[in-house]
């Protein structure tokens, strides 16, 4: 798992939804999204909204006036990408505006940057079309610069990102999202639901809700009742993700705590006619209570098996991915061995692993006793090799079976990449269809009897189609 996710570079924009060819005169700018799915929200908005004032969206640097660059400094290597990016920019086009999560640290930046034109902080919408009307004026055409009623979208047509909330009220030792990104606002359900019914009109397939802290959703709004529909909603994600299963697309949860009201969403996941994926993205990042203890997050390893297993006595076809992180301060052999035997147990389907990196203004990095790079590295080593043995073992229990996939890509020698209920696009694995794929299309939902598989993917072919 990369540390920081595939990212959107100005020489991949026609993979996204951009609308309308530029028109003559019209001022044009590019975009550059690192970093999280949330990221790239915040990179459709800003998209939108230009777009909305008249600007055309450039596809490569030399078609562009000026280049947005959204951000990502969670990680001190996520850094150095996204001055990598700013700098490739500046080389490129020259006009660069930075926006997102580094762009907390305008002084770091221009240290590395000094000729960029503005700085502004994560999801500071206004100040971004500020700095770039500052820099390309905008010219729009009130009978031609129209909204589309989906607005600008940086992935494929069949699936979008759906943000629920902003912030964290965690206070995780080696995590700076709360000062960068705030405390939890999550936003009123019926806004929600109104944007994912939008999305779903215009041919949305499935909706990866996606938040800092989902099962959190509406603790700060004290779970408001909202109008919907004729009647109310609660702004709980247990409500949400109910109503969101209604709307005809698959609904698929990420970054869920395992809070006790999550196990009410387990019946939800069960029933297949919901619509609500049996999925959950949860980040334990341990197993060993004085590492959780630590990382000041909940020190519950026994606890958490337990719910598993209910959750899997609930639902047992659920699909649990989590990341995990090794070398933290302080971690001994004994507890590196600790979290070996629990993934053990747990037999989690999808993993992903980090080492250990300082952050700064983190309040890990003041912890005693850094673990050695080496050391982390071979602990990465091992992990990886155990996670990746339990993969390939679920994987090949699915051979013989009859899964519904949805199909992401067909490439020119007709070959077929999709994705089943149990992989989520860019984390997880896929599903290879390499014959009698002829009719099928991007965004098709079809059945697939699995006929082989390997470590982290499946192959098959088609059984039926809807």
């Amino acid at each position: 798992m990369a540390q920081n996710p595939p990212n959107l570079r100005p020489d991949l924009a026609p993979k996204a939804r951009i609308p309308d060819p530029k028109r003559t005169g019209q001022p044009t700018l590019g975009m550059v999204s690192l970093g999280c799915p949330k990221a790239l929200v915040d990179s459709e908005r800003i998209l939108t909204r230009l777009r909305a004032e008249g600007y055309a969206i450039s596809p490569d640097y030399a078609g562009a006036d000026a280049v947005i660059v959204n951000t990502c400094g969670f990680l001190d290597s996520a850094k150095l990408e996204s001055l990598d990016a700013i700098g490739e920019a500046l080389q490129e086009n020259g006009k660069v505006v930075v926006t997102g999560c580094l762009g907390a640290e305008p002084d770091y930046i221009r240290q590395h940057h000094p000729n960029i034109l503005a700085v502004t902080g994560p999801h500071q919408y206004e100040q971004v079309l500020d700095a770039v009307h500052a820099a390309v004026p905008p010219a729009p055409d009130p009978y031609i610069d129209l909204l589309p009623a989906t607005g600008v979208s940086l992935t494929p047509r069949h699936y979008s990102y759906l943000k629920i909330s902003e912030g964290c009220n965690h206070k995780c030792k080696f995590c700076i999202i709360p000062d960068m990104r705030g405390l939890l606002q999550s936003r009123p359900a019926h806004a929600v639901l109104r944007e994912a019914e939008k999305l779903v009109e215009a041919g949305v397939k499935e909706l990866l809700v996606i938040s800092q802290d989902t099962s959190a959703y509406g603790l700060d709004r004290r779970y408001d009742m909202n109008p919907w529909k004729g009647g109310e909603v609660r702004s709980h994600i247990n409500d949400l993700a109910r109503e969101l299963g209604q709307l005809g697309a698959w609904v698929r949860l990420h970054y869920v705590y395992p809070y006790p009201h999550v196990r009410d969403l387990i019946p939800l996941m069960a029933d297949p006619d919901s619509g609500v994926l049996p999925y959950l993205d949860i980040p334990f990042q341990h197993s060993h209570p004085d590492v959780l203890k630590r990382m000041a997050r909940p020190a519950a390893s026994a606890r958490t098996l337990d719910e598993i297993a209910a959750w899997r006595a609930t639902c047992p076809d659920i699909t649990l991915r989590s990341t995990f992180i090794v070398g933290y301060p302080g971690e001994t052999e004994a507890e590196f061995q600790h979290l070996l035997d629990w993934l053990d147990e747990a037999q989690l389907d999808r993993v992903g692993c980090f080492q250990y990196e300082n952050v700064d203004g983190a309040r890990s990095n003041a912890l005693p006793d850094h673990v050695a790079p080496e050391v982390k590295q071979e602990r990465w080593d091992r992990f990886m090799e155990r996670a990746q043995a339990i993969s390939e073992a679920k994987l090949q229990a699915k051979v013989g079976q009859t899964l519904e996939v949805i199909v992401d890509d067909i490439d020119t020698d007709g070959i077929a990449t999709c994705r089943t209920w149990s992989d989520a696009p860019e984390i997880d694995g896929n599903l290879f269809i390499d014959e009698r794929t002829e009719g099928l299309s991007v965004g098709d939902v079809v059945s697939v009897e699995v006929d082989e598989a390997g470590e982290y993917d499946l192959w098959g072919g088609v059984a039926s189609r809807k």
